[in-house]
Order: C-alpha cells, then structure tokens, then sequence
C-alpha cells in the first residue's frame, strides 16, 4: 500500500512540474514577443569608421529636454537658466580637437549679430579647459560648458559609445527658441567635418 501512494505521489509531482514547466515556456513566449521600448540609437563615422551614438536628438518642435552642465565658473545651470533666451547649443567631442575648435571660433563670429541669443559650446572637456581655450582665443561672444558631471549627453542623446572617442559628445547643433522649443538640429554624420552654421542661424530667422 505505501509503495503504491508512493508512486501515486511521485506521479502527481511529475505532472505538477510538467504543468509549471509549460506554464514558464509559455510565459517565456509571452515575454520573448513583445516589442522592445528601447529607442535605437543613431550612427556617425569618425573618419570613415562607423561609431554609435547613444539616443536621437531632440524632436523639433518639442521642448528641450531637462539637463544640466557646468560653467568655466563652476557653476551648474539648467533649462530655467536659459529661460527667455534664444539658444544654440553647439555640441562636440573635445576643445582640443581642431574642427571643434574651429566651430567655436565660427559660432563666435555668428553670435555677435544674434540678438537675445546665447551660444553655448558644449564638450566633456573641464570647465577649466574651456574657460582657458576660450580666454586665449579671446572669444566672448560665446559660453562654454561641460557635461563631466551631468546627464546631458544621455538628455540629448549624443553620448559616444563606441570608437576610440567612446565617453565624449558626439558632434550635433541644437537650436531652441525663448521658450525652450526645439527649432532646428543637426547630428554631424562624420566627426571630423563642422556642422551646418548656416542652418543653425536661419532657423533662428
């Protein structure tokens, strides 16, 4: 008699874990069809060579998204810092880098005809880099500002990451107006060139 509950129990257990066992595929299934919300990320080149970038740009016509980055002063500033402003933020890779380097100088030139508009270069460089770039260029007309201790590269979706320059800002343009909506953007498709100034300026106009 115990020999057979015995095996009656062991039986009840096989077709429990047979049930259970069914019951996980199913939900693996389930799990394994539903589409992922992860937005992909957009591809630009460094020199020929296909690098990845973290996000999309800002949507036009959207307000910009929440961010923060960090003046030559120190000081951290957001989105109510450039309330009633117009803006162009000009985003790149490093300071150090000759074709950044050259759109802050370009970008400089161009802000001295913008009226209520501020230019913001914006890197991963330290504050202290910028400032110093700027000050022996002579450049006043523009500000700069760091990402190194926000989240603006994820906030704009332009975080490098792949390629030997994986951990900087992709190079990309974004222009809002004085109520912060986005008016114009542009994700540079290779590194190495600038971005379009005159696109940037006339949807200012």
């Amino acid at each position: 008699m115990a020999s057979k509950k015995k095996q009656k129990s062991a039986k009840k257990t096989g077709a429990k874990k047979k049930i259970a066992s069914k019951k996980a595929v199913k939900s693996s299934k389930k799990k394994s069809t539903k589409k992922s919300t992860m937005k992909p990320g957009a591809t630009v080149t460094l020199g020929g060579n296909a690098v990845s970038v973290s996000g999309k740009l800002p949507a036009t016509g959207k307000s910009l998204p929440k961010f923060s980055l960090t003046t030559s002063a120190l000081q951290d500033i957001s989105n109510k810092d450039i309330a009633g402003k117009r803006v162009i933020f000009n985003i790149f890779p490093s300071i150090d880098t000759p074709t950044c380097a050259t759109s802050t100088r370009k970008f400089n030139e161009l802000a001295s005809s913008l009226q209520n508009t501020d230019v913001y270069c914006v890197s991963a460089d330290l504050p202290f880099a910028q400032g110093r770039f700027c000050g022996t260029e002579g450049l006043s007309n523009v500000k700069t500002a760091s990402s190194f201790r926000s989240n603006f590269g994820v906030a704009f979706g332009v975080n490098l990451m792949s390629g030997v320059l994986k951990g900087v800002l992709a190079r990309a343009v974004v222009v809002a107006d004085e109520k912060g909506k986005v008016l114009h953007t542009e994700l540079v498709s290779e590194i190495a060139n600038e971005p379009n100034y005159d696109a940037a300026i006339n949807s200012l106009r």
